[in-house]
């Protein structure tokens, strides 16, 4: 993550301040294009490898490519001491949490519906904003809470109804929770160091404690896909290249410079194309066919997250 210091750029004037802000914003759509078609390539991804395979080759190579930047561009590597433990528990928080229960949330369920519950993190930071920030939510933002909650009730209850497993909401919702507590914890003890090698260690740290599952997992015996391949194998080597490239490398230094230049809310507010993306993605790439409910729970979500994100009078 970029450096907490005041830019550069703004320093200068009003023009450069208005330049930083204006690249920082175009980032934003990018972004959600990034994760939105990586949900359907994490997926194809499944069908060959286990979640834990996928995390640890997808975070560890994008950790090395973004090293190799970093050194290529003559920045240090070097992480001052008092930044460290806020690389660990940003990276627990925002790689592994978000990253292990998002594979699994799609080998639980459709990848549309993950993606869905995954995206209303902009409610929850509301709450962690006022449990460990003191930002007592307002009127409007408490009925993004409920506008939430209900979404979510409509995404569950056709999977209860019929007697489906609702681990892959489960999953997804407590990838939402890591998220979103990822955030509001760079908010509260923000990173002073520059964002590639930041990411990079991020995501290092990341595939270290993947790699950690994925050894318990073979152990045990549970390191095995569970999806069965239904797309040409050259699917997978397409679907790697943009998962490495684009989500990992690009997509995480993308998100956390944004975190970093913009308001919290500007920033989480791009994260409200993520699902979008996704869904179409899943409909085009995966042949996934929401539900009536999944898309009343797509609106019902998406309008509370618009609602939390809309700035204070």
């Amino acid at each position: 993550m970029p450096s907490r210091s005041k830019p550069a750029a703004v320093s200068a004037g009003a023009t450069g301040a208005g330049s930083t802000l204006g690249v920082s914003v175009l980032a934003v759509p990018l972004l959600a294009v990034l994760w939105g078609l990586n949900w359907p390539s994490v997926r194809v991804l499944l069908a060959w490898w286990s979640p834990w395979q996928v995390r640890t080759v997808g975070l560890g190579a994008g950790a090395l490519l973004l090293f190799a930047l970093s050194r290529l561009r003559g920045q240090s590597l070097q992480v001052p001491p008092g930044m460290r433990w806020r690389l660990v528990v940003s990276a627990l928080l925002s790689i592994v949490g978000f990253n292990v229960c998002t594979a699994f949330a799609q080998l639980s369920g459709s990848t549309a519906r993950a993606t869905i519950v995954t995206y209303s993190m902009p409610v929850w930071v509301v709450l962690l904003a006022w449990a460990l920030v003191g930002e007592r939510p307002d009127a409007r933002r408490w009925l993004s809470v409920a506008l939430a909650v209900l979404g979510l009730g409509l995404l569950a209850m056709p999977l209860q109804s019929a007697g489906a497993s609702l681990g892959g909401i489960v999953f997804a919702l407590v990838a939402s929770l890591s998220w979103a507590g990822g955030t509001v914890f760079l908010k509260r003890f923000p990173l002073t160091v520059a964002p590639l090698p930041a990411t990079a260690w991020q995501l290092a740290i990341g595939a270290v404690v993947t790699l950690a599952g994925w050894a318990i997992s073979l152990g045990s015996g549970g390191g095995s896909p569970t999806v069965a391949p239904a797309w040409p194998e050259h699917w997978f080597w397409i679907a790697l290249g943009f998962h490495v490239l684009f989500a990992m490398a690009l997509g995480y230094l993308v998100w956390f410079d944004v975190v970093a230049r913009l308001p919290g809310g500007i920033a989480a507010l791009g994260t409200l194309l993520v699902p979008v993306v996704g869904v179409t993605g899943a409909m085009l790439l995966l042949g996934e066919r929401p539900t009536a409910s999944d898309i009343a729970g797509l609106v019902l979500i998406t309008a509370a997250a618009a609602i939390a994100l809309r700035p204070r009078r």
